[in-house]
Formats: C-alpha cells, sequence, structure tokens
C-alpha cells in the first residue's frame, strides 16, 4: 500500500506548496513517526507514493499554522489531524486536504489492484 497526498488551499484557489506533514502509525505504545515531508509545488507529497505501507491505522498531521502565518495570516487550526485505516486490499490510497484559515475538508479514496 502507498499514499498519495495533496493539499489544495481553499482561500486563494492553489495548491499549498511547503507545508510540513507528519506520517505516523498506530502501535500497542501509541503513535510512531515513519515519515516527514514537505508539500511540493502542487500541493503533493510525493516521496510517499514510492513508499510500501503496511495494514493498519495512520495519521498524517498538517502543519496549517506555519503555512497560513507564512501567508500573513492566522488560523482557527494550528494543525489538522487526518486518521485513517489502510486495509489490505487498497493498492494506493489518496488523501486529499482542503484548507482555508477557519475551515478544512479531507476526502479519502483506495484504488485496489
Amino acid at each position: 500500500m502507498r499514499i498519495a497526498a495533496q493539499v489544495l488551499d481553499g482561500t486563494y484557489g492553489r495548491a499549498a506548496d511547503g507545508i510540513r506533514v507528519y506520517l505516523e502509525r498506530s502501535d500497542e505504545n501509541g503513535w510512531s513517526q515513519v515519515s516527514d515531508a514537505r508539500t511540493d509545488s502542487d500541493g503533493r507529497v510525493t516521496e510517499w507514493v514510492q513508499r510500501k505501507l503496511g495494514c493498519g491505522l495512520y495519521r498524517i498531521t498538517f502543519d496549517t499554522d506555519n503555512y497560513f502565518a507564512g501567508l500573513g495570516a492566522s488560523t482557527a487550526y494550528p494543525e489538522v489531524p487526518v486518521v485513517f485505516r489502510l486495509q489490505n486490499d487498497a493498492d494506493l490510497c489518496q488523501l486529499q486536504v482542503t484548507l482555508s484559515p477557519y475551515s478544512y475538508s479531507t476526502h479519502f479514496g483506495a484504488d485496489s489492484p
């Protein structure tokens, strides 16, 4: 299983470039960090598309506070955590987040082999 993540900026109608993103996996001891990355100019985290991950419960946290501060704006949500489960029959999980300073929405999809 692989993860394709993309972040869109709903306020400015463009991809959210440069957002710090943390990928964690749940285990018996809580959350363990798997990877951290930044979104590219298309708002995507490209290195996770190539990385094979096992089944389980995952969390991606988007650092929205620093992103909006860089744009001269404040936000009600300093980070946006998205928790999801990778199933054993999915080859590629697609997660998209649309942000604005006072709201966000998520979309999750999975492609089977």
